[in-house]
């Protein structure tokens, strides 16, 4: 019995050590960096010494379409609170892309119907990893046309679809997987757009160096790096997403998040004169943009009938900086996170006929269920 309490003591005695030994090397190397100014990335945030003009935009000059917003407590959600919200943004309808499928999306509808019917869409999302089922197609291409005939108003495709959605198998299911036809002819004969999310930012697939302009991103959110050796490379998924517009030429699709092309315009602007079907959004990707400002304004005017306003996550005060970079010449100013820009943005300054389509009119023409009296500008 003597050994053991002993032994309990020395065990105790060593954890106390090693606790405080750990604390010691703590306040040291917090003390060292003091003096030595040594500061983790994430802790620097120089505040800027330039004077240049600022415009504080909360509000569109324009009511808007956002096209691209996730509202994942829809069937519950207080309306009325969202859309007192959307008012003072000028956000005249909101596409909700989280419309699931079954009692939640029923639920959904129902709530938009009774409490808010002109402000909300809803889109449906259909699970790929069913595709071994035997009736997998008849099955979709009912559950796409009872919900267009509830209202529904276009198809979600999630980015697990060509990264880790599976087979019964076990297998990665491709976007261009021949299965998946019906689903997308059946976009087509019911006049629904696809916004499909493909892939991730390629510097996801890189390796996670001092090279890596994403590297912080990367280490705040580890799960986002993409193992080379473990999944396809991101030019093989947008390989399988741009087979399936060319198959499927008349189903209209947006290419979600600029289609991950918003750092290579020239390469964006080539997409979609090759896909007359294609248009795309600016959903989590507006700081590529706000870095480069000329190139970006050409880019706007010269596919201003292709362009579709979309935020992604709902954040009201994120709008504001989406309003900045689009409608002002500010320079040198914040984007909202810095895992996503450590540089600044700039605004393009875009005419009021090219924000007019961005806004709402180019969504207008794809969605001509939403009422129009809605964008009587005052």
């Amino acid at each position: 019995m003597r050994w053991l309490i002993r032994f309990i003591k020395i065990f105790f005695t060593l954890i106390f050590a090693l606790a405080m030994g750990v604390i010691g090397i703590y306040f040291a190397y917090d003390l060292i960096r003091q003096q030595t100014h040594v500061m983790d990335i994430e802790e620097y945030t120089p505040k800027s010494t330039l004077k240049v003009p600022e415009t504080i935009v909360r509000r569109a000059k324009y009511p808007f379409i956002d096209v691209h917003n996730h509202q994942f407590d829809m069937p519950i959600k207080d309306l009325s609170k969202l859309v007192h919200e959307m008012d003072a943004l000028n956000m005249a309808f909101m596409v909700n892309l989280s419309g699931f499928r079954g009692l939640y999306l029923k639920k959904s509808l129902a709530n938009v119907r009774e409490n808010a019917p002109n402000r909300f869409g809803l889109f449906l999302n259909v699970d790929f990893e069913l595709i071994d089922d035997a009736d997998f197609a008849e099955q979709n291409e009912k559950l796409i046309a009872d919900a267009v005939a509830q209202g529904v108003i276009g198809l979600k495709v999630y980015k697990s679809l060509g990264l880790t959605d599976k087979d019964r198998d076990g297998n990665r299911i491709a976007i261009d997987d021949p299965r998946l036809d019906p689903i997308w002819a059946a976009c087509g004969k019911h006049k629904i757009p696809v916004l499909i999310h493909s892939a991730e930012p390629s510097s996801f697939w890189d390796p996670k160096d001092k090279f890596n302009e994403r590297w912080l991103e990367l280490r705040q959110k580890p799960g986002r790096y993409r193992d080379p050796e473990k999944v396809p490379s991101f030019e093989s998924i947008l390989a399988e997403q741009h087979a399936v517009f060319k198959k499927h030429s008349n189903t209209t699709f947006i290419n979600a998040h600029l289609g991950w092309m918003g750092n290579d315009l020239d390469r964006l602007g080539e997409h979609l004169d090759l896909y007359p079907n294609v248009m795309t959004e600016i959903g989590a990707v507006l700081a590529e943009l706000g870095r480069q400002p000329k190139r970006a304004r050409q880019f706007f005017v010269k596919y201003q009938d292709r362009i579709l306003f979309g935020k992604d996550s709902y954040k009201v005060n994120e709008y504001h900086t989406y309003f900045r970079v689009l409608e002002t010449e500010d320079e040198y100013f914040d984007y909202y996170r810095k895992r996503h820009a450590h540089w600044k943005m700039y605004g393009l300054g875009l005419p009021d006929t090219v924000l007019q389509k961005l806004y709402y009119q180019n969504a207008l023409a794809l969605f001509p269920s939403i009422d129009e009296q809605l964008f009587n500008e005052k």
